[in-house]
């Protein structure tokens, strides 16, 4: 529900395994809703999750992460081997079966629509440092207006006070300030600031920010 941002109408607890599945399964549809319009081949279902088959959660997973771009970057080529066992004529017999969870990142990333900064990161991070000099540039010329400045476009907008601040500046409005927290001390609250800061991006017209605030 948080990362697709909708509500699904099952039960918070679900003792029997009827109603498990049931909750399961709403749960799945609404997930190949999502994974399904961009190709993603569904290696899951109800019983085997249901049944704790890891082959298939790990599949799953792999899928919601590629697909909501988690920061993260998952291994290439990762590959279990598996053992299938079945009875035939009275004896068990034993095969192995090669399971791909990952194959490359090209391959992992082709369903997410792609911009200008992957193509820079893939073909040329040599001047990435030259794109970040000139957003700097960008950035400080609207802070400085509040005695401000950025030098580490990594660390000093990770609590989200700038992020802030800077839309606010772009958008020619003052920011109230009990709506964020200026000097924030815990995890959630830098997160509330980054979620605040993508609201107002939205709210000036910018697409939703692909990044999950956390």
């Amino acid at each position: 529900e948080k990362l697709a941002d909708r509500k699904l109408n099952v039960a918070e607890v679900t003792q029997s395994e009827i109603g498990q599945k049931q909750k399961l399964q709403t749960v799945l549809e609404a997930v190949h809703d999502l994974l399904r319009p961009h190709g993603w081949t569904i290696k899951w279902n109800v019983d085997s999750i249901h049944g704790k088959n890891l082959i298939c959660i790990l599949h799953l997973l792999v899928a919601l992460a590629m697909h909501f771009r988690a920061p993260i970057r998952l291994p290439e080529h990762v590959s279990v081997q598996v053992v299938v066992v079945r009875k035939r004529e009275g004896l068990l017999q034993t095969t192995h079966v090669t399971e791909e969870l990952t194959t490359t990142t090209e391959v992992l990333t082709f369903s997410l629509k792609r911009d200008a900064f992957d193509t820079l990161f893939d073909h040329a991070p040599d001047k990435l440092s030259v794109v970040k000099k000139s957003l700097i540039t960008f950035v400080n010329k609207h802070l400085n207006k509040l005695n401000l400045e950025v030098t580490e476009l990594e660390t000093q907008f990770a609590d989200g006070v700038y992020l802030v601040l800077l839309m606010g500046l772009l958008e020619d409005y003052f920011v109230p300030l009990h709506n964020f927290y200026l000097t924030p001390e815990s995890f959630d609250q830098k997160v509330h600031n980054v979620s605040f800061a993508f609201e107002l991006m939205q709210d000036g017209g910018l697409k939703k920010p692909k990044a999950r605030p956390e």
